[in-house]
């Protein structure tokens, strides 16, 4: 069994995540193995690191695993991403999309994992569209956010 914290990182993680992790993006980055150890415990967690260190998956898979375990069959807002950006929300949506397709397409049996973006764009067809099919990963900005709430 391997010692070193960077092998042994994946082991919580469902096959199919511990699997296309390895294939796809190799070891976890050090923000990764650490921001994960904290999220896991369900500790308040703030990872500062480098563009291209892997945050945004040391932030997010945990919480895909989690749906993809069967998180996803309620129909409810499970993650809220608040991004001072716009762009920002776009990317980060795009982010989680490209690795959840590869998970489904690596295992169909996974269930679907809605990723939406609630900006001031967003059409009145795209809100109701919203509201029928409830996104598990909401993606939005602070003014948005404060129109939902």
């Amino acid at each position: 069994m391997p010692t070193d914290p960077a092998a042994r990182a994946l082991d919580p993680f469902c096959a199919t995540v511990r699997t296309w992790f390895a294939e796809r993006l190799g070891t976890p980055t050090r923000p990764q193995v650490e921001g994960w150890q904290h999220i896991r415990s369900g500790a308040h967690t703030l990872i500062a690191a480098p563009t291209g260190s892997g945050k945004t998956l040391a932030a997010f898979l945990h919480a895909l695993d989690t749906l993809l375990r069967g998180g996803a069959a309620d129909d409810r807002t499970s993650v809220l991403y608040v991004s001072p950006l716009k762009a920002l929300g776009n990317d980060v949506r795009k982010n989680l999309e490209g690795p959840l397709q590869e998970l489904r397409e690596r295992d169909s049996s996974l269930p679907e994992v809605r990723v939406v973006v609630r900006s001031g764009d967003t059409t009145a067809q795209q809100r109701s569209t919203m509201s029928r099919r409830v996104p598990h990963i909401l993606v939005t900005t602070p003014e948005s956010l404060y129109i939902l709430l």
